[in-house]
């Protein structure tokens, strides 16, 4: 695993070069964003918005998205990274920008590895190991989540907690996940279950099981192509009777307590390095980190129905969302 804390000195250089940067030379060049999922998937538009804001008016940026979360068979995968690798070919990027694991895996990995073509990740989950990075032409930045502080708080909230269930959808990406929780579990004394599903309705029977558990962690539902919002959030509300604490935004409205990574981090950060490299910085030059902020949430709405008391100290720092 390669994570090395410098990334803002890293950045505060990119930053003096592109000040630098002339406007007409930064719209000579061409960025193509490659995302491993769709528009309309919270993570992947929070990327995008921060690559973009931080694009704008330096670069010419095309995207293409391989919707590897609705289509997550190996075909499907494998198809989407030979029609990614013939744009990158046929368009001939100045450098390549891609978002989260199956751009990396199906994309970099076997057509790109210390390639004359620069690239920058974001999104790749807890680490880089299976993708061998870093490579001559490759940098990054790591997504990881603060498991440690989201078993502190379920130990504090619940009362010497011990027993846990992982419920989120039948992914990679998840799958990566629940073996990361498992881990800290296991160094925490605490001992996890799990339930990957593939529907709603297997999503809703998990958590009826849940609320026997002295907290549940609620992964990701992307991957779970038949969700329907509104009744997933009304059963929630009505039925939690544990606690429940999830890292991703956008499983707020089904969860008690969030403590949230923010895709914009990735997006902004990946743009900086891109541009770093179109000033003349080699790829090898920038190293890989890993994401540094977080957002705090509470569901008001669960709360109040489930009974679950949190610390005053927490309820005033966290923001508000309601069902």
């Amino acid at each position: 695993m390669v994570i090395i804390p410098t990334a803002k000195n890293v950045m505060a250089t990119m930053l003096v070069l592109l000040i630098a940067l002339p406007f007409s030379q930064a719209m000579a060049n061409k960025c193509l964003f490659i995302s491993s999922y769709h528009k309309g998937y919270a993570w992947s538009d929070g990327v995008e918005n921060g690559l973009r804001e931080t694009l704008d008016g330096k670069c010419d940026v095309k995207q293409f998205d391989m919707d590897t979360k609705r289509h997550k068979d190996e075909e499907s995968k494998k198809e989407a990274a030979l029609k990614a690798k013939e744009l990158i070919e046929s368009w001939k990027p100045d450098v390549v920008i891609t978002a989260d694991d199956n751009a990396a895996k199906y994309v970099i990995k076997p057509f790109f590895k210390d390639h004359k073509v620069p690239f920058v990740f974001c999104g790749v989950n807890w680490n880089v190991d299976e993708y061998g990075f870093p490579y001559s032409n490759a940098t990054g930045i790591v997504e990881v989540a603060p498991i440690d502080v989201l078993f502190d708080n379920a130990r504090h909230i619940q009362g010497g907690a011990h027993q846990a269930i992982y419920i989120g959808a039948n992914t990679l990406t998840e799958k990566k996940n629940l073996n990361r929780f498992k881990r800290a579990a296991e160094k925490h004394g605490i001992l996890m279950d799990h339930r990957l599903v593939n529907t709603t309705k297997e999503w809703l029977d998990a958590y009826k099981e849940a609320q026997g558990y002295d907290f549940v962690v609620i992964g990701s539902n992307s991957g779970i192509n038949d969700w329907y919002t509104e009744s997933v959030s009304d059963y929630v509300v009505k039925n939690t009777t544990t606690l429940t604490l999830t890292n991703h935004g956008w499983m707020m409205p089904y969860t008690l307590l969030g403590l949230t990574k923010i895709p914009e981090e990735h997006g902004e950060w990946a743009a900086l390095a891109a541009l770093a490299i179109l000033d003349g910085i080699k790829p090898s030059e920038i190293p890989i980190v890993s994401n540094r902020k977080w957002d705090i949430w509470i569901n008001h709405a669960i709360l109040q129905q489930s009974g679950i008391r949190f610390p005053e100290s927490l309820l005033r720092k966290a923001k508000k969302v309601n069902s």
